[in-house]
């Protein structure tokens, strides 16, 4: 049976994905895995900039001399690595850069808990400015589920120093650039949360919020970092796939006296954000 030379996998040594010094590899380093480094080249060089559309497989097959299986395969590769984005019908387009989510660790000026929002939005919260707001941009209610006694409701409760009954929670989402980018849920030693504070959709700043609702002012006590994969109700909220590597940062802030007053466990789509944390001042 006649095979379509399109859909046959190229393992030959073309003029156009050379082993050079210039493109590092063994001789055996797959076809597409080459190709997709040469693609990435051209991404890291300017040559295809963030929302540049990648031009379509006949025509990388046409440019390399590869068949389209290589093609597709280089492009499967690249969006594996969170480089591209493959919108099904439309065609692939470069990812932007991480966005950079800061976290100044300096004992001395950074004691208080003012909320991730101020790190993770700089054009919303740095002067007033309202070009984060235009689109979107913030920290968003989601829902205030009850506290019913789940793994994460019992890891609250021991962190604080409470039952599980004695906690409120609220979660919220975080918007940037248009997009989710993180998902939060905050548990309180108090209750009942303000209606208007809880309302699905309602903007703030839930660690201020929650730290007016409760009259106190809050501090860091401590903060960890770790990774999950996306459980079913995060992708949804993230919109992505679940299993998706999330970043989670947890911790716990308390009043000026020492008494734990917030835990907060905040899950990051992995792709799209980091943590820097500076140790020297600015």
């Amino acid at each position: 049976m006649a095979t379509n030379p399109a859909d046959t996998p190229n393992t030959r040594n073309t003029p156009n994905l050379p082993n050079t010094a210039d493109h590092p590899g063994p001789p055996s380093t797959p076809l597409y895995r080459r190709l997709a480094r040469r693609l990435q080249e051209r991404i890291d060089a300017g040559a295809y900039p963030a929302g540049a559309r990648l031009p379509s497989e006949p025509e990388l097959s046409a440019e390399f001399g590869v068949n389209r299986l290589t093609v597709r395969q280089a492009v499967a590769e690249l969006e594996r690595a969170a480089v591209v984005e493959i919108r099904r019908g439309v065609g692939t387009f470069v990812r932007p850069p991480a966005v950079r989510v800061s976290i100044a660790v300096d004992p001395r000026s950074q004691r208080f808990d003012l909320g991730s929002v101020q790190a993770a939005l700089p054009e919303a919260g740095q002067g007033g400015g309202s070009r984060g707001a235009d689109r979107g941009d913030g920290e968003f209610v989601v829902a205030a589920p009850p506290v019913t006694g789940s793994a994460q409701d019992a890891e609250a409760a021991r962190q604080l120093g409470r039952e599980p009954h004695e906690l409120s929670r609220v979660d919220s989402v975080i918007r940037l650039g248009g997009r989710a980018r993180a998902a939060s849920s905050y548990w309180v030693p108090f209750g009942p949360l303000p209606a208007e504070l809880v309302r699905p959709g309602r903007p703030g700043n839930l660690v201020l919020d929650l730290a007016r609702a409760a009259g106190v002012e809050l501090e860091y006590d401590w903060r960890a970092f770790g990774a999950v994969g996306a459980d079913l109700a995060d992708a949804e909220l993230l919109g992505v796939p679940p299993g998706t590597a999330l970043l989670v940062r947890e911790g716990v802030s308390c009043t000026p006296d020492g008494t734990a007053a917030l835990y907060v466990r905040r899950r990051i789509d992995g792709s799209s954000a980091r943590f820097v944390l500076h140790f020297r001042d600015r």
